[in-house]
């Protein structure tokens, strides 16, 4: 003979819930359409991309060797400079062995040059001051006649005078030079060209680079620097020194790579520990020079090699394959639910839809909004997550059933049976979000994918139980198909296991 039950009371307005959801699908699609994002951007095995081949070097007036560490540190820190552009697959390895080792940068899509551009950078920032400035041109008049500054040979300043800024093999930077030296430099655009002191401040004493614009001289884009100690102490000398000078001499150029990106005069002293970098940047520029600052500048330089294009390395049939695992899962998933829970399948049919529908709207989105791509890794992650969303019904459904046993109307068990199962589900996807977290932020390549697709999924597997199972089980629940147990419904005595020989004992509920 069963016991009488607590009261239970139903919980929420379903009818509410469901709508907000579908809101909430409305304003997606929206989105998606104002962001242009019509396709979902494969990653590099499944779509091909860019590849370029660094090849190590000592920079200008370095002794020694290239070293296996150096290398190792290089890779390091090409990686973060990928990784700041969002999640999007790319790989960065080194090839071959001892002095004669390689940097291999692989990035999917027709994005990638950019990308390259952006890790190829040493992004050796150097703080200098300006011996002598002129435009970007040689002039016949200079080498005869201009007399070198102080500290500046004959022989230093006849090659400043016949520097010819307008040559693009002049503006390709140094790569790397003596910070002690006084040294040549164009400007980016080619207009000028400097002789430069010593460097001063260097970028290792930079602890923070980030991108901004100035709203208030029309949208212009800067980078903010923020110095260390070290930094703050040595940019407040600096500016102090050359403050009282005449110009070009109270300028200090702010040297990218051996280019001067600007070279602003000092009205006063600067000891805040700050300064900025302008110079005409587009946004992607800044927020680009903000990436590789910020990471510090690479312990190297590189001869750039030839940039390719790669065709997949898996190609259609894989993904083919890939699909089709996909599919054959969720039909047997499927499948199983109309066969075992019948008209209850129906709202795991519903479930998995909306479940659906949600990742496919957000993996669109999020290929416009932090640049993810869709690698084979990544498919096999929504694959598994489809096993964890049909454990989520699977848990609430067989609940249901315990509490029809128990005597409860179908009404009354699915209010109290939401309170047992929610606890369990809850805590079955918060270690799968746990995991999935580990491994996003403890592995590299395409494993970060499949960590990334498996949080997202269920992620979308909670939104999807608690916004659109629960409020449509209690709305089914009123539907006498179910409330009486039809023999098709999943819920008749048969299939909730009610044994009819023992007489049921009324249960003191309290229903919507």
């Amino acid at each position: 003979m069963s016991t009488p039950t607590k009261p239970v009371k139903s919980s929420g307005r379903p009818v509410r819930t469901l709508a907000i959801l579908a809101g909430a699908f409305v304003l997606l699609i929206a989105a998606v359409f104002i962001q242009g994002a019509t396709a979902v951007r494969l990653g590099l095995d499944l779509r091909g991309g860019t590849s370029v081949t660094l090849q190590p070097r000592l920079g200008t007036g370095e002794t020694g060797k290239v070293t296996s560490e150096a290398i190792d540190q290089a890779v390091s820190i090409i990686r973060q400079r990928v990784n700041s552009l969002g999640v999007a697959e790319s790989e960065v390895t080194s090839q071959g062995s001892g002095t004669n080792r390689q940097i291999v940068i692989s990035v999917p899509g027709d994005s990638g040059r950019r990308v390259v551009e952006l890790v190829g950078q040493t992004a050796e920032l150097r703080f200098r001051q300006v011996l002598a400035e002129s435009a970007g041109v040689p002039s016949a008049a200079a080498t005869t006649a201009a007399t070198p500054p102080a500290g500046v040979s004959a022989d230093l300043n006849a090659l400043y005078a016949s520097l010819d800024c307008s040559l693009a093999e002049n503006r390709q930077g140094t790569g790397s030079d003596n910070a002690a030296d006084i040294i040549l430099a164009c400007s980016r655009d080619g207009a000028s060209k400097y002789i430069l002191a010593g460097a001063e401040v260097l970028g290792r004493q930079v602890s923070k680079a980030t991108a901004a614009v100035d709203t208030t001289t029309g949208g212009n884009w800067f980078v903010s620097l923020t110095f260390n100690g070290e930094g703050t102490k040595a940019f407040g000398d600096q500016t102090a020194r050359v403050v009282s000078l005449t110009a070009p001499q109270n300028q200090v150029a702010i040297v990218l790579d051996g280019l001067v990106v600007s070279a602003p005069r000092i009205n006063e002293a600067i000891r805040g520990g700050s300064a900025q970098i302008t110079g005409n940047f587009s946004q992607v520029e800044a927020q680009d020079l903000a990436n590789v600052l910020k990471y510090g500048s690479l312990p190297l330089a590189f001869d750039r090699g030839e940039v390719q294009q790669i065709s997949p390395t898996l190609g259609a049939d894989q993904l083919n394959a890939g699909l089709l695992a996909g599919a054959l899962g969720l039909g047997l998933v499927l499948l199983y639910s109309l066969l075992y829970y019948r008209g209850l399948g129906f709202v795991t049919f519903g479930s998995l839809a909306i479940a659906g529908g949600l990742m496919y709207l957000l993996i669109l989105l999020l290929g416009e909004w932090i640049g993810f791509t869709l690698t084979l890794a990544g498919i096999a992650g929504v694959i598994v997550s489809i096993g964890i969303t049909a454990d989520s019904f699977i848990v609430y459904f067989e609940r249901i059933r315990d509490e029809i046993r128990e005597g409860r109307s179908l009404r009354s068990a699915v209010e109290s049976g939401w309170v047992r199962a929610r606890r369990t589900i809850i805590v079955a996807d918060s270690v799968s979000i746990i995991a999935a977290a580990l491994l996003y932020f403890l592995a590299v390549g395409g494993v970060r994918g499949f960590a990334f697709t498996l949080g997202l999924t269920t992620l979308i597997d909670l939104i999807v139980i608690f916004a659109f199972t629960k409020p449509m089980l209690t709305v089914v629940a009123k539907l006498p198909f179910f409330a009486n147990g039809h023999p098709l419904s999943g819920l008749s005595a048969k299939s909730s296991g009610v044994d009819r020989s023992i007489p049921n004992v009324p249960t003191t509920e309290v229903e919507a």
